[in-house]
């Protein structure tokens, strides 16, 4: 029996495509996002997550049951752009402004190297400068027409701009 080649090349592509899509996908993995709870706490430095404005993220390494948690986006990057860091994460998810408030976020979580971020914005988060997360790259555009900074995609986001020293080596409030 011999198939048409329409419907050959149809089968192949849909093949295609979902492979494709779930490689870039991280929901894919089928881990989901954890809702942060009242007594959630930031995995470097121990403050309730809840307490705090800003975007927040969570780490999920393989092999480890419960995701880490960060009171902000600039930790999250910190830690997961470092040289030395060699879990292997299973997904990040980060906080979307475009669909919660910064003063107090609920929710709306993404995955973390589908959104777009805000770098050198005057905004500061738990522990002072923070990188902004946004669904989309008109949201982040907009939020930097107040507040500064600009706008880059999660790949490009680098160790140099993720640096904790304006803000958690220096927080007097700890």
């Amino acid at each position: 029996m011999k198939i048409p080649p329409l419907l050959a090349h149809t089968a192949v592509l849909l093949i295609v495509a979902t492979l494709l899509a779930a490689c870039g996908n991280q929901a894919d993995t089928g881990v989901a996002p954890v809702e942060i709870a009242q007594d959630s706490s930031c995995a470097l430095d121990g403050m309730l997550l809840a307490d705090y404005p800003g975007p927040k993220a969570q780490i999920h390494y393989d092999g480890t049951p419960e995701p880490e948690f960060f009171c902000d986006t600039m930790e999250m990057f910190s830690l997961y752009l470092k040289p030395e860091q060699a879990r292997k994460v299973k997904a990040i998810y980060v906080q979307d402004l475009d669909k919660t408030t910064w003063e107090a976020p609920k929710g709306a979580w993404i995955d973390a190297k589908a959104a777009f971020y805000v770098v050198g914005s005057k905004k500061r988060g738990a522990m002072g400068p923070t990188i902004p997360s946004f669904g989309t790259r008109e949201g982040a555009q907009k939020f930097t027409e107040s507040n500064g900074g600009k706008v880059y995609p999660f790949a490009q986001v680098t160790a140099d701009m993720a640096r904790l020293d304006g803000g958690a080596l220096h927080d007097q409030r700890m």
